[in-house]
């Protein structure tokens, strides 16, 4: 018999059964989380599951962010920020509020996730755990009412669909090419259902703010779980994050002779910038097909690429200029953490120098309801994950998804810009100034 796929593994070890892709298992879950949006309902089917005695089975591991509506847009959303309130109050789960940040980023700097880790979020990116070597993915309300009661929730095991890349990447690529190039081969439903597994020599070299944007766009793809294989690298990270140094189950390594789907190679050295053209992430191409494409706006940010390593990618590209004439640039940092880490180290004011807007940490324009949302006719650049109509805004604007390079590159012309054109640093000659992975 072949050997198993990291998911395989993993919901082995989860359910105490030996699994493979197509069984079906009760699994115990170490993390739960949901937010702002999600929360109301999901805390009423908690409720109703619980009954007269409502209880949570891992208070210390179920989280609430109040991120999406960050600050409210509205009484509605106030409102739905006091549930979320209350609710932790009275049951004593883990609450961060207006401004912490997006709950993705989170769950990741606070230390809630750990290699081998089960995570479920009511939030389709909640695939973004597995960078960090977990097995992260979103369910519905319904689901995670029930797993905050029982601790437990029902799994069909993956396929998994294996994307490799060896070599090195050339200057101007980044991970987020790389899963841009991945959704336009396979695409948006191309692995529906199914675990997006990482690896090959470039994808371990990278620091681990670019291995979660691999996992985060699994869903992209129609992707279950996207996991790249825990290593030093992660152990090193996440123990700057908590001071605690995690250990790395077996469980999270695949095995050599593992049972793909299907495996996808590529040589790095033959990747270039992609683009996602309106009006879905599927519409990949390399930037020079859309060179020369008039923006009105650019956004940097969400949970996909509004880390500091990213933002930073962006401030060293326009430092000392000004954006383009009639062009306009909002950044949103995923958290209070880089936040602050802008205003430490000049980011920030290179932002502002530039013209450009810097908010308070959250989602941000991205679930287009405020902060900066399109009119019509708006045509954006942004890092952010999804360019579906009326997705950061008006049904009639535009939205194309690129690296912070290219969305850097592209403020100082008011065009889509290759970022090969520009002077450009690696991540590593400033990882975190210090501070990060």
């Amino acid at each position: 018999m072949t050997g198993k796929t990291i998911s395989e593994k993993l919901l082995s070890e989860k359910s105490g059964d030996d699994v493979r892709a197509g069984d079906y298992v009760e699994a115990a879950v170490d993390v739960m989380m949901t937010h702002d949006v999600t929360g109301p309902l999901t805390f009423e089917v908690f409720e109703d599951v619980t009954g007269d005695d409502p209880e949570l089975v891992d208070p210390d591991n179920t989280v609430i962010t109040i991120d999406h509506h960050a600050p409210a847009d509205g009484v509605k959303a106030a409102n739905n920020h006091n549930i979320v309130r209350e609710f932790a109050d009275e049951y004593g789960a883990q609450q961060y509020d207006v401004g912490d940040g997006i709950c993705h980023q989170v769950l990741v700097e606070e230390g809630f996730v750990s290699p081998g880790d089960l995570v479920i979020g009511a939030d389709s990116h909640s695939t973004t755990f597995g960078g960090v070597g977990g097995f992260g993915t979103g369910v519905g309300s319904t689901d995670l009412g029930t797993t905050l009661a029982t601790g437990e929730l029902w799994f069909r095991v993956p396929e998994t669909l294996r994307f490799e890349v060896e070599g090195d990447l050339p200057d101007g690529v980044y991970a987020k090419d790389l899963i841009l190039k991945f959704i336009g081969d396979v695409g948006f439903d191309g692995c529906t259902y199914m675990t997006a597994e990482y690896g090959g020599s470039a994808v371990e070299s990278m620091p681990i703010h670019e291995r979660l944007v691999l996992s985060n766009m699994a869903i992209e793809m129609g992707g279950k779980a996207g996991i790249v294989a825990p290593d030093k690298r992660t152990v090193e990270f996440l123990e700057a994050q908590t001071g605690e140094r995690p250990e790395i189950p077996a469980y999270t390594q695949p095995d050599d002779d593992a049972d793909y789907e299907a495996v996808h190679t590529y040589r790095a050295e033959s990747l270039s910038p992609q683009v996602s053209t309106p009006s879905n992430p599927e519409n990949a191409v390399p930037v020079d097909e859309v060179v020369g494409t008039e923006i009105d706006q650019l956004f940097v940010g969400t949970c996909t690429n509004g880390r500091y390593e990213d933002i930073r990618i962006v401030a060293d590209i326009i430092a000392g200029e000004r954006l383009a004439p009639d062009t306009r640039m909002v950044v949103v940092p995923a958290s209070k953490s880089v936040y602050k880490q802008m205003m430490h180290t000049g980011v920030m004011e290179t932002f502002v120098d530039a013209g450009a807007i810097v908010q308070s940490a959250g989602c941000g324009s991205c679930f287009g309801t405020h902060q900066g949302v399109l009119g019509d006719g708006d045509v954006c650049l942004a890092t952010a994950n999804r360019n579906f109509p009326g997705r950061e805004g008006s049904m009639e604007s535009e939205v194309y998804l690129a690296s912070p390079a290219t969305v850097g590159a592209s403020a100082l012309y008011g065009e889509i810009t290759d970022p090969r054109e520009v002077e450009l640093n690696r991540y590593d000659d400033y990882v975190l100034d210090g501070v990060g992975a």
